[in-house]
């Protein structure tokens, strides 16, 4: 069966129509924001759903605007006062224009994770390390207005920055844990010290009432005595006070026959 040459033509005609056809409708997500350029210049950013571009004349480009978690690779990082360590971080972020992203940068994706890795080392080169461990939220924020700031000619909102982890040097890992050992001995003997002060306070305030009050040693020492009572001793042998038997002690004497 031999097919007319006419025939052909009209069958790649339509096809190349129909090809044609297809290509002008694109179908962008919900997160997604298309940005349209027609013959090379800027024409529009399409929202979602089904749109219509002019097939050949108009390139239309996704962007999607939800938010980025990018890992900041470890970084070294020599610290204000002279100590080398690594630190990795995470950047939270997203395209707030999906225009300026595809425009007034080639490629907004690595573009801000090479400005993260650069403001890091930066941010912390300027911070000693018990600033670096102690006050992480404000080197965070730091970072994040700093981030944010530059980033904003892009469309890009930089949300957040975390540092995840910091690696340090075996010899500092070991001298921090002298000094904290230092730090607890410390503390253990400030309070030892409060204890034995406020133990002497009181046997001070003890001496001074049982001095003052008649019959508060008498007191004590009955109930000394009852305290010992209590222990399963066979033999106790304990001093007695010579004011409570010199009463006996005089009334003998008065008992006696005169010579």
């Amino acid at each position: 069966m031999i097919i007319p040459v006419g025939l052909v033509g009209w069958v790649v005609g339509i096809s190349l129509l129909a090809l044609l056809l297809f290509s002008a409708f694109r179908i962008i997500l919900e997160y997604e924001r298309g940005v349209v350029f027609r013959l090379g210049r800027y024409a529009g950013i399409k929202g979602p759903g089904l749109r219509l571009i002019i097939p050949v004349v108009d390139k239309l480009v996704k962007v999607s605007l939800r938010t980025v978690a990018m890992d900041v690779p470890p970084q070294d990082v020599i610290t204000k006062d002279n100590v080398s360590v690594k630190v990795n971080a995470v950047l939270y972020f997203r395209v707030v224009n999906p225009d300026q992203a595809m425009i007034e940068v080639e490629n907004y994706l690595y573009a801000t994770s090479q400005l993260a890795q650069t403001s890091l080392r930066s941010v912390l080169g300027q911070s000693e390390l018990d600033e670096l461990l102690s006050n992480r939220d404000q080197i965070n924020q730091h970072l994040q207005e700093i981030l944010d700031r530059q980033t904003d000619p892009w469309g890009v909102k930089v949300s957040n920055v975390e540092i995840k982890h910091v690696d340090l040097p075996v010899e500092m890992q070991r001298a921090m844990a002298r000094q904290a050992e230092a730090e607890r001995e410390r503390r253990s003997k400030i309070i030892h010290a409060e204890g034995e002060f406020q133990a002497a306070e009181r046997l001070s305030d003890a001496a001074r009432i049982i001095s003052t009050e008649q019959g508060a040693l008498q007191l004590r020492y009955l109930q000394t005595l009852n305290e010992i009572a209590t222990e399963r001793n066979s033999t106790i042998i304990f001093p007695i006070p010579l004011d409570l038997i010199t009463p006996f002690l005089k009334k003998q004497a008065g008992d006696s026959p005169k010579e």
